[in-house]
């Protein structure tokens, strides 16, 4: 007859995340229902440990929230325990497992198809070409800037409204004709698949808080057209005059360069067009859009929430002084006051080896400081000019606009 050892507090819980379908126990392999069996603690959302049988008898233990704060006490509390965390579905796809991973260290996952995969299932879709948006703890506006003529859109929805909620988004950017069907409790006895509506004539009641939304875009003709690469129309943004001009604009956002997961500084946003197009890049960009009129850096944030990318950073304030607290950039790009004394300088000092920096002016003054950065640091200047067609009595002549000058530097060490 052997004994049971008792756990080892010191020891770091033993985790495997167990993802699960809304058909509950009865869609699970063999294998997650041992490991779920065998849990000494089985951490969960009610509605998931709600769906497991007595004979799973662990400590049933609610996830708190907020949940990620948490979680690093919640596993010492359990320390030398076989603990077992329930999922929705994929667990490694917007789910739990991403926060376990992060804060615990490598767990075991058993993952369950996702709602995504369902949802592509039913719908004839191919997963490799839906995009997809989550809601869930984030803005609808993060929707905005995945909107493009005949895209597929599977939006993970945060509960029963956000169906309204996504119409109503898409009457408002201009897509009002694409058609939206809700698919609820996908993988479950309770599955159901709406008839697909257009946006414009949504007047669904909420429905199953466990849905999942449908989108088929459809631009209205008046809508305009904006596109994935930088350089969007000017008429795009709201502005006092404040605004970095879409063709230079563009070539700014490509000397710039962005790449996943990168950070740019912003700094004299203006109409915060810049940071806007840095984010629209990718999902995983970050921007911070430094500017120091309270007016101005409340459009910036209306900007950015109009052009689908809500989590964009606006810090109100004037440069240097408002940088001191910023995490390290990758990029910087000075859009204005470059005569603030300090202000090169520490934009300068704050990019680690490898990041870029890209300066533009207008004035001679700014760029006679440009000239000397230059010198000291190398780079490139370019002057950027850019004329427009424009009538001249019943002929049409060239009106150029201010040129602009452009420094551009790689730091090297």
């Amino acid at each position: 007859m052997t004994r049971e050892r008792p756990a080892d507090p010191a020891a770091p819980a033993a985790v495997t995340v167990v993802g699960i379908g809304a058909d509950g126990w009865a869609g699970l392999p063999d294998g997650s229902r041992a490991v779920l069996r065998d849990a000494e603690v089985l951490l969960g959302g009610p509605r998931q440990l709600d769906l497991l049988p007595s004979e799973c008898a662990g400590e049933r233990v609610a996830w708190p929230s907020p949940l990620r704060p948490a979680v690093p006490g919640l596993l010492a509390a359990h320390a030398g325990r076989r603990i077992a965390a329930l999922a929705s579905g994929d667990p490694m796809f917007h789910g739990i497992g991403r926060t376990l991973t992060e804060v615990h260290g490598p767990v075991r996952v058993l993952p369950h198809p996702s709602s995504v995969s369902h949802a592509c299932a039913r719908l004839g879709w191919p997963v490799e070409d839906t995009e997809v948006v989550t809601l869930v703890g984030r803005p609808a506006a993060r929707l905005a800037a995945a909107l493009h003529q005949g895209r597929r859109i599977l939006v993970l929805s945060a509960g029963a409204h956000t169906p309204a909620e996504v119409a109503a988004l898409l009457r408002d950017r201009g897509y009002g004709p694409s058609r939206l069907r809700v698919l609820e409790q996908l993988g479950g006895p309770g599955e159901r698949v709406g008839d697909a509506v257009t946006a414009d004539g949504f007047s669904l009641a909420p429905g199953d808080p466990l849905n999942v939304v449908a989108v088929e875009c459809r631009r209205a003709p008046h809508a305009p057209r904006l596109g994935a690469a930088p350089g969007l129309p000017d008429e795009a943004y709201e502005h006092d005059g404040q605004l970095t001009k879409r063709h230079v604009r563009a070539v700014t956002l490509g000397v710039l360069a962005p790449a996943p997961g990168e950070l740019l500084w912003d700094v004299g946003g203006g109409s915060g067009s810049i940071a806007v197009e840095w984010m629209r890049t990718h999902p995983s960009c970050r921007a911070v859009s430094v500017e120091r009129d309270p007016v101005r850096a409340a459009r910036i944030g209306r900007n950015a929430e109009r052009l689908g990318v809500p989590a964009l950073r606006v810090v109100t304030g004037a440069a240097p002084e408002a940088l001191a607290e910023l995490p390290p950039p990758d990029a910087v790009f000075i859009g204005g006051g470059l005569t603030a004394p300090g202000l090169l300088d520490s934009c300068w000092a704050a990019l680690p080896a490898g990041g870029r920096l890209v300066a533009n002016t207008v004035t001679l003054e700014s760029e006679a400081l440009l000239a000397d950065a230059r010198r000291r640091h190398g780079g490139e200047l370019v002057r950027l000019a850019v004329s427009h067609a424009v009538p001249v009595g019943g002929f049409t002549g060239w009106r150029q606009a201010m040129p602009v000058t452009q420094w551009a530097v790689r730091k090297d060490a």
